[in-house]
């Protein structure tokens, strides 16, 4: 964890730092999509051309993509999703959910599983195999120094 963000020590912080700007997430959502070229990715996401390469680099820096050359003459590379950013699916999933239900009057899409339905997304307990719930969940603060409230 990042001793040098303020506030108390947190690992939604942590990755906020890392992919927390909209043009890092949207261009990993577009790699994750198969568009894995700076053009479309640019395209795709309306970022600016500046802002998105400045991205991917911090992203290519914190191990979420890998950059591949596919051309010498000029050099030209495309970006793919490392063991992280394929990780971070998750997360753009739980987000598209939310967003779905309140960020849009209409899904612009929507992603079928291999059972043959659309997917209802849930977070599922691997111990026990049940949905989880928000009122079921307790925090407990590993962090010495801190509680739940804050500095202890």
């Amino acid at each position: 964890m990042r001793d040098d963000l303020p506030g108390r020590p947190c690992s939604v912080a942590a990755a906020l730092n890392l992919v927390g700007e909209k043009w890092a997430l949207l261009a990993v959502r577009e790699i994750s999509f198969g568009n894995k070229r700076f053009d479309v990715i640019a395209r795709n996401t309306g970022a600016p051309r500046d802002r998105l390469a400045a991205r991917l680099r911090a992203l290519e820096s914190a191990g979420v993509v890998a950059r591949r050359q596919y051309s010498d003459h000029p050099p030209r590379y495309e970006y793919e999703l490392t063991q992280a950013g394929d990780e971070l699916r998750a997360v753009l999933l739980a987000l598209r959910t939310w967003g779905d239900k309140w960020a849009v009057d209409t899904p612009p899409s929507v992603f079928g599983h291999s059972c043959g339905h659309d997917l209802d997304t849930a977070v599922i307990c691997r111990h026990c195999g049940e949905e989880v719930r928000s009122d079921e969940l307790k925090v407990r603060v590993l962090t010495p120094g801190w509680t739940r409230r804050g500095p202890a």
